[in-house]
């Protein structure tokens, strides 16, 4: 795994201060700190949506506070995803034609560089039905709306969606909802996955559906950055940043949380001095079942984010 993400004294005046930090490819990170502590301008800025005063950011190669707003907003379609705690669903689509957005915008901006002739016209008008409108036939490269209709239900189908595809948004759940902006955002394939409180304004239940499905798509290669105040959320990363007053002020790690048996064998999911007795083992794990292992390693973990925030004084 190489290097993915690089910030380097990134500041905005008043709200954030010299930060810096990188991630690696895959990897599964969130930011947690007081409100008003700067999580989310950090989050922003990352993906190039807020300018900064100072510092730089890059996405791999590319520096993306290098670029022009066209150049940034290329690079958020093209190789980006994000999942905020207002879904910003548009109320007059449904769930399907919410998913397909992002994907035949990508699609749209490949063929004005390339100068392709494929019509997917139908995406610019708000309330048309994409995935009924007339078929794209498939004209030099590229997908048509055919195809990426059918990676949008396969998306759907693998997050629980099937069958909902024609409801309104205000016809499912919080967590069903939530769903759908994670199929919305992973359309393009993106390299990094921008979450700013994804399980905020959700129940417990929903929450952890929303969670599970964020987990597998990091397991699956997806790099995510979150932000959350939820130690139950942070423990599922495998690295926290606590940030305070606009600065970095520790840091936690706590390894991949890995799917069954590996979870509750603390050894395998802490690394680095933050950690506290990370050969402690509770008795009897070793008979739990598989669904009584990830309890007890989510358990742990959260009681390992409890205590480091804890000691940050928070």
């Amino acid at each position: 795994m190489g290097k993915l993400l690089k910030i380097e004294n990134l500041s905005k005046e008043g709200i954030l201060s010299s930060v810096s930090f990188e991630m690696e490819e895959g990897e599964m990170l969130a930011v947690m700190g007081p409100s008003g502590s700067g999580k989310s301008t950090l989050l922003y800025q990352a993906a190039g949506m807020d300018a900064p005063s100072g510092g730089r950011v890059w996405l791999k190669e590319t520096e993306i506070t290098g670029l022009d707003e066209d150049g940034k907003a290329a690079l958020r379609l093209h190789r980006m995803g994000f999942v905020f705690q207002q879904m910003n669903m548009l109320a007059n689509l449904n769930i399907l034609d919410n998913i397909l957005l992002p994907a035949i915008q990508a699609e749209r901006s490949r063929r004005k560089k390339t100068g392709g002739s494929r019509d997917v016209k139908e995406c610019a008008n708000r309330g048309m039905n994409v995935n009924r409108s007339r078929g794209a036939k498939k004209r030099g490269p590229g997908k048509s709306v055919e195809e990426l209709t059918q990676e949008a239900r396969a998306l759907m189908e693998k997050l629980g969606l099937s069958g909902l595809e024609e409801r309104r948004i205000t016809q499912v759940s919080g967590g069903q909802l939530q769903r759908a902006c994670i199929c919305r955002s992973m359309m393009n394939s993106p390299e990094i996955l921008f979450a700013d409180e994804p399980t905020g304004a959700l129940n417990q239940s929903a929450a952890k559906e929303v969670m599970e499905e964020l987990m597998k798509l990091n397991r699956e290669g997806t790099a995510i950055l979150m932000v959350t105040h939820d130690s139950k959320v942070a423990g599922c990363c495998e690295r926290i940043l606590y940030l305070l007053d606009g600065r970095i002020r520790g840091e936690l790690r706590l390894g991949k949380m890995t799917a069954g048996a590996d979870n509750r064998n603390p050894k395998k999911m802490t690394a680095g001095a933050d950690n506290r007795n990370p050969g402690k083992s509770a008795a009897g794990a070793g008979t739990l079942n598989p669904a009584g292992e990830e309890f007890w390693a989510e358990k742990q973990r959260e009681k390992k984010v409890k205590e480091w925030l804890s000691r940050m004084g928070w």
